[in-house]
């Protein structure tokens, strides 16, 4: 099923007329749930909730996350990119990685994920935490990224701390590097940036570029 056939569904095991979720989540009219309903792909991102709460529901059930399968299809939640729907191709989703203090990097393939062909992604990660959330990511999210040993300054992505030991962590984070220091600053500012200096830099691994993140949350 997909979103807008969910919705449908919740919408009627409640025995609610179109016209009352209309009323209950900001629409004028009938019409513009029974386009949701048809395809699903004229519910804003933003909506996802007010609609969840209507039916007495989770933001997840109607996005399809509480599915129990081995492939889940984000691609059709709004991103950050506009992406298009008619081609695709599988991901692998690898852990979770922080978004705020480092945490473990687990390297097992926890399921795939679905994403357009024109997202140049090599995996996805799993954020956890709140430091990202002025860059619009949230604790959650599913963020895509590109392997390549190095970024622009500014730049977001996923790196590795102290990836020589037994058990590397990961973290997102903007990334600065100069000629004797680099600099992981968070989106957030309850959070103080991770400087490393002189030989802390051997520590800093950077394993690729945050390049798409799909997010049910506004």
């Amino acid at each position: 099923m997909n979103i807008g056939q969910r919705i449908r569904q919740k919408r009627e095991e409640l025995n609610m007329t179109q016209e009352e979720l209309a009323k209950k989540t900001g629409y004028k009219s009938r019409s513009s749930i029974n386009k949701i309903e048809s395809d699903g792909r004229g519910l804003p991102q933003s909506k996802i909730k007010i609609f969840a709460e209507a039916l007495n529901t989770t933001p997840s059930y109607l996005i399809g996350w509480d599915e129990d399968k081995n492939i889940i299809d984000y691609t059709r939640i709004s991103n950050i990119m506009p992406l298009p729907y008619n081609t695709s191709r599988r991901v692998p989703l690898i852990g979770t990685i922080a978004c705020g203090t480092p945490i473990l990097a687990g390297e097992n393939v926890e399921r795939e994920v679905l994403l357009p062909e024109n997202v140049s992604a090599d995996f996805c990660l799993r954020c956890k935490g709140d430091s990202m959330i002025n860059a619009r990511i949230y604790d959650g999210d599913i963020v895509f990224i590109r392997k390549q040993p190095s970024v622009e300054n500014g730049e977001i992505a996923a790196v590795l701390i102290d990836d020589m030991a037994d058990v590397a962590e990961a973290t997102l984070k903007r990334v600065y590097v100069y000629e004797n220091k680099i600099i992981l600053s968070a989106e957030n500012t309850n959070y103080e940036p991770f400087v490393y200096v002189g030989e802390e830099m051997n520590n800093v691994r950077i394993v690729g570029k945050a390049v798409a993140f799909l997010s049910a949350v506004k």
